[in-house]
């Protein structure tokens, strides 16, 4: 008889590239990953896949089988968030990825009320600056700021994005302050390097334009690029929900060029090929009302 456990297990080992991974993204040990896989080739009378020490392959049987393997796991996924809706709750895990200052600022604060009022979920929310692999390594989705390019992602939009130029009073005193595009060229500017220099995009009537200013200094994340700039080493092109309060405060100040940068989005992506559960569609929804349009982050001109 093939279990139904066995066939989920091939279809994780296959898209995470490895039972490791499988294993840590079911929850379960390599062993009992690797015993459902045996027990589900046994049952199915062929090999479906080749094992070395270095990479799993599939065997024609595996290809062939793989297809339809996937649609049960879907099937089995969608009737068991459909179930869920109807109960009126919501449970199991839920592993999503974030940026450090968009997670701790407002995604995690977002995120508590959602959770008291659904305590069967169990959130694993892990707090990174670097580019995750999403299917690969686990995650049901990941919440970036700026555009997702990955083709094997499904992306939802959850709220606008305005960035703002900002320096601190200090720096505009020492060197003045830019009023036009072209200004930006004799100025210092801290850049995120998950971005690159290239970053500063502005849009104007013939379409945008990438300002280079010479780099003081790069940094990957959020918190550190707005305290560099607090600290008067350059200008830095900062999301509303980081520059925002420094500005309230006084610690930075808006910096008007006559066109705004490039508008940008806070996204939510799940792997393409899988349908997102209730649960996180749920969580998608929840965070759309509370970020809310515009923003709740974005100060008023």
């Amino acid at each position: 008889m093939i279990r139904v456990e066995g066939i989920t297990a091939f279809v994780a080992v296959v898209e995470s590239g490895s039972v490791s991974e499988a294993a840590r993204r079911l929850r379960l040990s390599k062993s009992v990953v690797s015993e459902r896989l045996a027990e589900l080739e046994r049952s199915l009378g062929g090999v479906l896949l080749h094992r070395t020490t270095r990479k799993l392959t599939l065997t024609q049987d595996g290809a062939a089988f793989l297809l339809r393997a996937t649609r049960i796991v879907q099937e089995i996924e969608e009737a068991t968030a459909e179930m869920a809706v109807r109960r009126g709750t919501l449970s199991g895990p839920l592993r999503i990825a974030a940026p450090v200052t968009f997670g701790r600022m407002h995604l995690g604060p977002a995120l508590y009320p959602f959770l008291a009022e659904h305590p069967e979920i169990q959130l694993v929310l892990d707090i990174d600056d670097r580019r995750v692999d999403v299917s690969s390594e686990g995650y049901d989705a990941v919440v970036r700021h700026g555009p997702i390019v990955d083709s094997r992602l499904v992306v939802w939009k959850l709220s606008r994005s305005r960035r703002i130029l900002v320096a601190s009073p200090a720096y505009l005193d020492r060197h003045g302050t830019p009023k036009t595009l072209a200004d930006l060229d004799e100025h210092k500017g801290i850049f995120y390097t998950n971005r690159g220099v290239a970053d500063w995009r502005f849009q104007t009537p013939d379409g945008a334009i990438v300002v280079r200013a010479s780099q003081a200094v790069g940094m990957n994340n959020g918190d550190m690029i707005r305290d560099a700039a607090i600290a008067g080493l350059g200008i830095a092109l900062l999301p509303a929900f980081i520059a925002g309060p420094a500005i309230g405060e006084g610690k930075l100040v808006a910096i008007d060029v006559g066109y705004r940068p490039e508008a940008e989005f806070i996204y939510m992506a799940h792997p393409e090929g899988r349908n997102p559960s209730a649960k996180l569609r749920a969580v998608a929804q929840h965070l759309r009302k509370t970020f809310g349009d515009p923003p709740y982050w974005d100060p008023v001109d």
